[in-house]
Formats: structure tokens, C-alpha cells, sequence
């Protein structure tokens, strides 16, 4: 029976069927980037380039469907696979704290970025998210180059790939804002570059580098700010056609310094002080015809002396307008062809954010125009990026993520236009009123510290001088904030700390308290309500609640080993830095609480 059973068996084994599925079985494992590799060389994306939209909402990505090109937005769903229901899973939703979560997979909770800004009680003062004095500035102006991640409690997603890759592999951040480039790039990044807008440059600091490189010193001798804002903001196509948009002249868009209206066109030359070029369109050429975009240098409009001896131009409102994602996917670019990024046969990773339509979306709102036609615009510089990704690192050999640090609420008086409840509340009008009730109860003193973050910070020190106890002065606070117009409900952090929710506007607080930097009540807006820095006035929008137009964003991925679908699942923006880590195969971040995601990874 023995030998019998082994002819058998040794018959099976050298069937067609057999060895067809073990073949089949082994081209699976191979070509799954979330099994096992069993290939004598790991096999690994050649670049990662994680890209993060400012401010931008999930229904973007639908709402302007009709009008974006097949190669941007259109090609990541129509190539890529879309999380639809992606969510962050803590408050207050900010660009710092958003940024932090994305590369972290951490909620600042962990990560410390708690906000934008925070009071520190030791320096007795607000401190800035990637504020740091013990740097200097490389390339820049004063306080606008001494930044770094030191804030920053975990190690980022970037840290881990220069980690598993004995520090070969590149890291490059690139955005206009500081804290949408230094915070994703990480700690131990071979370069952040930011946009001062004292000089029209991308600057540095010593954190990363003691000079820029000669490509980045190259890069902006371009002078492609001031070429930028050379020329009209006009709309992309006939004003007529923006139907998913507003009218252009509303009360509640916010004018540019030195406009009458906030109406197109925006004169760009003339409130930015540059003198107007001599061209139609609004793209500047390359330095040469070797740049990184490729396009013939007879193309770049040229701005004369009268620009070096006119009066010093306002070259910080590139951001506000959708001119400052064109310039930011010109330094990509560069940073692509310059550091030979994806082309060295190692994984490096470009931290790309695009921070104009964060700008543009405060200052006019989501149902502006100005807002629908700088996503028309990123739309065309996301094929850009794209297709010189192709020309340069191969079709699809870089692994691309696409999200947002944070949505945005409709404009409270677009939204009372419509009978849709909608509201603003000042935060120095709610501060004084919890001032002036604690001056009534406790006597003279500045009882409150700060009011940041939809939080407020007691003076600790004031209260025990005074014999009142923290909890009962917490305690104190909440009953007068519920009472206050647009407040849902306020916590003490006491409260925070000895609870434990799972899900509900509970856990948004609970995710985002970080002890030593956050205040001692907690505060939550109605929905449809947020902080007005200009109160009574309402202009344009803002954003940083735990309401859905504020968390759910776009989560798309593309390239590398990513087939083409879409899942309805709920997803949290930590499970990104694990979802990478995982096609890297290399360590998640030190204080990850993201999971894998599952269906991109198949």
C-alpha cells in the first residue's frame, strides 16, 4: 500500500494541473506587495510621493468632475484606489495636526501636534507648531527659516524609510507652508524647503542643512514669484461655466487688500506690486531647457529692471492665489530631477503639499469661484507631476498617496442665505466673558491664559494664590461656555483623561488632548458653527471640527502594485503611514495606531 501511495502521489505532482497552480501560486506571492516576498532582491517602489491637498474637501473630488483633464484627479480614481469614506479621527482638524497624523499614524494624542498653535505654560507663552530658536535661517528672512519638527513627539513614516534603508534612501519635503513640509519629512529628512514670502525663495534651516544646494539657489534665482504674479488671476475657462460655484460677487468672499470687489479678474500685478510681463498666459517658463518640466526656455516671460528698482513687491501673496501650487510643483520637479529622486535604486520619498487652495478656500470660501478654479488649476498640475513621474522614474514605479490635512465648512452667511443652520462665534468675545465672570466670582486677575484651539487655559497659578481649586474653576468655565450661542457642549480635561470612548464627538477630544500642551476645558461648536478671527464679520470659511465636512477627505492611491478600485469601508487617516509602511516592508512609526489597509494591499 506504501509503494502504491507513493507512485500515486508522485504522479499528482508532475500533473500539468499540479504544477500550473503551484506557478500561478508563486507569481501571486511574487507580485503581491502585500505577501510575503520571496524574490532574492526585496522588491520596492522605486519613489513614494505622498501628496497632501490643503483644505480640500471629499465632495471636490466630484464636485468639479465634469471640468478636470483625464490626467490628474481623473487619473488617480480612473488608475488608483479610492478610500471614499477616509475620516480623521480627532479634533481640532488644523494643517499642523493634520500633516503630523498623515506621516505619523499617530493623533496628537501621541504625535504632541495639538494644533497650530498652543500655549506652553512654562515659556508662559503660544508657541508655533515648527517654531524652533535654537535654528537659523538658511536661504530666508529672520523667524521664517528658524523652524524643525522638534515638536514632534513620534517618528514619522519618512523617518522609518531613511531607518530601514541606513539612512540611503532620500527624503525631500517641498510645500509652501513650513509645517506642510517639515512634519511630514520628518526628523532625519535630507531636506525641508518652505516659501518666504519676505524674498519670493524656498528657504531651509540648519536643522537639515547649513546652505541650500546650488539646484534649490538655481531654482530661485528664477525669480518665478514675482513672474507669477506678473499677470492676472483670470478664470481658466469662461466665467459663465463655473455653474458649481456661487455668484462671483458674494458678501461673504473677502476682497484682496487694494480690490474694490472680490471679483474676477484679480489684479495680481497691481495689489502684489510687481509690474505686469508682457505674456498672456500665467505659467512661467523653465531657467533653461533642461528643467525639470521640459518646456523651451523662449516661453519664460521676462520681468526687467523695473522690477529690481520698483517699490518691494508683495511677494507673499503668491500662497493666496492658485499660482503658489505652480510654483510648488515647479520645485517638485526639480527636486526630482536635481536630487535624482526615484532614479537610484533605492525607495526615496517626496513629501509634496499643496497649500493654495487652504489659502484661497479661507479667504472666499468652498462655493466661490476663486476655489473652484484653483482645483482646476491643481488638477492640471497634478498631471504635471504625474507624467514626469512617468518620463523619469517609469510608469508605475513610484507609489503615489493622495489626501487633505483637513475638509472645510460651508461660509456660516452662504449657508443663512439658503435657511441652512449656520453660525460663527469670536474667540476674544468668548474669552471675555469668561474673563469677566471669573473677575466677578474670584476677584481681579487674568484668570485666562489663552483661548486656542477651542480651548481654554486657566491660569493654574492665579487659582492656587487665590485658594481655588483647578477642578471647581474647570468646572466654572464649562457651565458658562454651554450657555454661550453656537457651543454644543464643553469638557474639563479632568474628564478627558479618566474616560475612555470609543467613538462619538468624545473620542474626536480624546484623540487630540495631549496633556502637557493642551488647555483644561475643552470646548465643541455646534455643527455649521466655527471660531471667527474677524467677529462679528464672517468672510470666506475655517475649519478644526470633529463635524464630517471637516474630517472626511479624499484618501487615493496609485502606481506601484496599486490596482484600480474603490472601497465604502471607514477608513482613519493613521491607517495611511501603516498602509505605506506595509508596501515598503519596513517598520511603522513609533507611535502608530493605524492598521493596514487591507483592500489597496491585495
Amino acid at each position: 500500500m506504501k509503494k502504491i501511495f507513493a507512485l500515486v502521489l508522485a504522479a499528482s505532482l508532475s500533473s500539468p494541473a499540479f504544477a500550473q497552480t503551484s506557478k500561478s501560486r508563486t507569481a501571486s506571492v511574487a507580485n503581491g506587495s502585500a505577501k510575503k516576498n520571496t524574490a532574492s532582491v526585496l522588491v520596492r517602489p522605486q519613489l513614494v510621493v505622498g501628496i497632501v491637498v490643503d483644505q480640500m474637501r471629499y465632495d471636490y473630488l466630484y464636485r468639479y468632475w465634469q471640468k478636470f483633464g483625464a490626467g490628474g484627479f481623473k487619473r488617480l480614481l480612473g488608475e488608483g484606489f479610492s478610500f471614499e469614506s477616509c475620516h480623521y479621527n480627532y479634533v481640532p482638524t488644523y494643517t499642523g495636526p493634520g500633516h503630523a497624523s498623515i506621516y505619523t499614524g499617530a493623533t496628537p494624542s501621541v504625535n504632541g501636534i495639538v494644533g497650530n498653535n498652543w500655549f506652553e505654560r512654562e515659556a508662559g507663552k503660544a508657541t508655533y507648531v515648527t517654531e524652533d530658536k535654537t535654528v537659523q535661517s538658511v536661504g530666508g528672512t529672520g523667524a521664517a527659516g528658524q523652524q524643525s519638527p522638534r515638536h514632534m513627539m513620534t517618528t514619522t513614516i519618512t523617518d522609518e524609510l531613511r531607518l530601514a534603508t541606513n539612512f540611503r534612501s532620500k527624503v525631500i519635503g517641498v510645500c509652501i507652508k513650513d509645517r506642510g513640509s517639515i512634519l511630514p519629512a520628518g526628523h532625519s529628512a535630507n531636506a525641508a524647503y518652505w516659501y518666504d514670502g519676505g524674498n519670493g525663495n524656498f528657504i531651509s534651516s540648519t536643522f537639515y542643512q547649513k546652505a541650500l544646494p546650488d539646484w534649490v539657489v538655481k531654482f530661485n534665482q528664477r525669480g518665478l514669484a514675482a513672474k507669477y504674479l506678473s499677470q492676472p488671476w483670470n478664470t481658466l475657462r469662461p466665467l459663465a461655466e463655473y455653474t458649481e460655484s456661487a455668484p462671483d460677487n458674494v458678501s461673504w468672499e473677502a476682497a484682496y487688500k487694494g480690490e474694490a470687489n472680490p471679483v474676477f479678474p484679480h489684479d495680481l500685478p497691481s495689489i502684489s506690486g510687481v509690474p505686469a510681463a508682457a505674456r498672456k498666459d500665467n505659467r512661467p517658463g523653465p531657467a533653461n531647457q533642461t528643467a525639470a518640466d521640459g518646456k523651451n526656455a523662449s516661453a519664460t516671460p521676462q520681468v526687467g529692471a523695473s522690477t529690481a528698482n520698483a517699490a518691494t513687491p508683495n511677494l507673499g501673496l503668491l500662497p493666496s492665489t492658485p499660482f503658489g501650487n505652480s510654483i510648488t510643483t515647479d520645485l517638485a520637479l526639480e527636486a526630482i530631477r536635481a536630487e535624482q529622486l526615484g532614479q537610484r535604486d533605492i525607495t526615496d520619498f517626496l513629501a509634496l503639499s499643496y497649500s493654495s487652495t487652504d489659502y484661497v478656500g479661507h479667504q472666499f470660501g468652498p462655493n466661490s469661484i476663486e476655489v473652484e478654479d484653483t482645483y482646476l488649476r491643481l488638477d492640471q498640475e497634478l498631471a504635471r507631476l504625474f507624467n514626469y513621474l512617468d518620463q523619469t522614474v517609469g510608469r508605475g514605479q513610484a507609489l503615489v498617496f493622495l489626501t487633505a490635512d483637513h475638509g472645510a465648512a460651508h461660509s456660516p452667511e452662504f449657508l443663512r442665505a439658503h435657511s441652512l443652520p449656520a453660525g460663527a462665534v469670536g474667540t476674544s468675545v468668548m474669552r471675555d466673558t469668561l474673563q469677566n465672570r471669573l473677575v466677578r466670582r474670584h476677584g481681579p486677575g487674568n484668570w485666562i491664559l489663552d483661548f486656542e484651539n477651542q480651548q481654554v487655559y486657566l491660569n493654574r497659578q492665579l487659582a492656587a494664590q487665590k485658594n481655588v481649586k483647578l477642578a471647581d474653576l474647570a468646572e466654572e468655565v464649562v457651565q458658562v461656555m454651554v450657555h454661550q450661542p453656537g457651543v454644543s457642549r464643553a469638557l474639563t480635561a479632568e474628564d478627558i483623561q479618566k474616560s475612555h470612548w470609543e467613538s462619538g464627538t468624545l473620542m474626536y477630544l480624546e484623540n487630540g488632548y495631549y496633556p502637557k500642551r493642551c488647555g483644561d476645558v475643552l470646548v465643541v461648536l455646534e455643527p455649521g458653527w466655527y471660531e471667527s478671527y474677524t467677529y462679528p464679520a464672517s468672510k470666506g470659511t475655517t475649519h478644526g471640527a470633529s463635524w464630517a465636512y471637516d474630517t472626511h477627505v479624499p484618501l487615493l492611491f496609485w502606481g506601484w502594485h496599486v490596482k484600480h478600485g474603490e472601497s465604502v469601508a471607514p477608513v482613519n487617516v493613521v491607517d495611511i503611514a501603516a498602509t505605506v509602511a506595509r508596501f515598503l516592508h519596513i517598520q511603522e512609526p513609533s507611535g502608530c495606531s493605524g492598521v493596514p489597509l487591507a483592500e489597496v494591499l491585495k
